[in-house]
């Protein structure tokens, strides 16, 4: 199956064979794939060479090792381009995914100075502070934290958060929502993030903050979200100025 007079290495076709046998359905997410005995059986090649391929494709999160028991299909990650600003239930539409909330906590408190700040707020004055987990088809994708100035969404609910709330900002309040600053960085997850992901303690996390403002120049929004750095990354186009 493989091209042995080819210049690409045998490694690197077998590991293309693999995600085509991927995307075909032959393997799905959470079996096992073949032992490196059989696949080096079955590509005709040293296993040396599978273990390159398969050592490659775990680091890759195509493949997942479990200790004792084999190398198994893992969930293919959700990319989330960084341009444009799209709500999370927004992106799993476009992707035919469900998308869901489960909230954790909603409650009003006082702003901290970094969040005042921020929101371009008084200090201590009230914001609605509120936690859910989103999930994609009913998994776990990101703890997401979100601070909202009372003052500028007093009649905001409990039910309301349980949706899309980019949705009722614009169709319900008819504000407008001009743009957001993102920052992005990796951590590990702690224990409440990991008991929330469904993921082990110490987990690969992408800390994501997100602020965004009105058309006005109005805050509106600070967002602290931690995704599952197995299931979500990012990608940008960039060109050659």
């Amino acid at each position: 199956m493989l091209d042995k007079r080819s210049p690409m290495p045998m490694y690197y076709q077998i590991q293309e064979d693999l995600k085509q046998r991927m995307d075909s359905g032959e393997f799905v997410p959470g079996t096992m794939i073949p032992s490196e005995r059989e696949l080096s059986e079955h590509y005709d090649v040293s296993r040396m060479t599978v273990r390159q391929a398969m050592t490659n494709m775990v680091n890759d999160g195509y493949l997942y090792r479990e200790k004792g028991k084999g190398t198994f299909i893992a969930e293919q990650k959700i990319e989330q381009p960084l341009q444009g600003m799209t709500s999370f239930t927004e992106d799993m539409k476009q992707r035919g995914m469900e998308a869901s909330s489960r909230l954790i906590s909603f409650e009003t408190i006082p702003a901290t100075v970094e969040i005042a700040k921020k929101l371009n707020l008084d200090e201590s004055e009230d914001v609605f502070r509120v936690q859910r987990i989103r999930s994609a088809d009913q998994k776990p994708m990101a703890v997401e934290t979100t601070f909202l100035p009372v003052t500028l969404l007093p009649e905001l609910t409990e039910e309301i958060v349980q949706g899309s709330l980019y949705q009722y900002v614009e169709d319900k309040l008819g504000l407008s929502i001009e743009k957001a600053t993102q920052m992005i960085e990796a951590t590990v997850a702690d224990d409440h993030q990991a008991t929330l992901l469904e993921v082990p303690r110490n987990s690969a996390v992408l800390m994501i903050e997100r602020n965004s403002i009105l058309t006005d120049g109005t805050p509106f929004e600070v967002v602290k979200s931690a995704y599952r750095a197995d299931r979500y990354k990012f990608i940008s186009d960039i060109y050659r100025s």
